[in-house]
């Protein structure tokens, strides 16, 4: 019992550091299509999908931006995993982007279960995911705020069960 807690407690730790430590980004002109790339290709348990449109140049911190989409990626793979996921499709998880007024979004899209309660979304350490740190949306969401963008989670609109998390970041910087 002992050292389950204190696992549990240094998870805690490094989750809470993680949180506390975020430096200011470091901005450098990126190509966005071999970042997702980079990103889909990270994820082991299943292949994910990148959904190529035009390439986008962006003014971010390639590793910040780089941590977010494997969290969100990450997220989605979990999703599609999930005994939870509705059908007898195979897990998917695709990320695509487009360019939406003065912003890109890259949106990650799973065929998960869905979202059932967003209200706890965005609250640090809280998580349902068994040995979860409660961080990875929470951290995602610090890493677009600090580039002047955002991060939403909605369940699909296009009548796919699942989730479409969007990444969303100003073209300018």
């Amino acid at each position: 019992m002992i050292e389950n807690r204190s696992e549990s407690l240094n998870r805690f730790l490094q989750a809470y550091r993680q949180l506390m430590g975020l430096p200011a980004p470091k901005l450098s002109t990126t190509p966005l299509a071999a970042l997702v790339e980079r990103v889909a290709q990270l994820e082991r348990r299943l292949a994910v999908t990148v959904l190529r449109t035009e390439d986008v140049v962006l003014q971010i911190d390639v590793d910040q931006i780089e941590q977010a989409l494997i969290n969100l990626v990450r997220n989605a793979a979990e999703a599609a995993l999930s005994p939870d996921a509705a059908g007898e499709d195979a897990p998917d998880v695709a990320i695509s982007w487009q360019i939406v007024g003065a912003e890109v979004v890259i949106a990650v899209l799973d065929n998960g279960p869905g979202l059932s309660n967003a209200g706890n979304l965005f609250v640090p350490f809280y998580t349902t995911k068994p040995g979860g740190t409660g961080i990875g949306l929470v951290l995602a969401q610090q890493i677009a705020q600090a580039h002047r963008g955002s991060v939403q989670l909605v369940n699909r609109p296009d009548g796919v069960v699942g989730c479409e998390a969007d990444l969303r970041l100003p073209l300018v910087g």
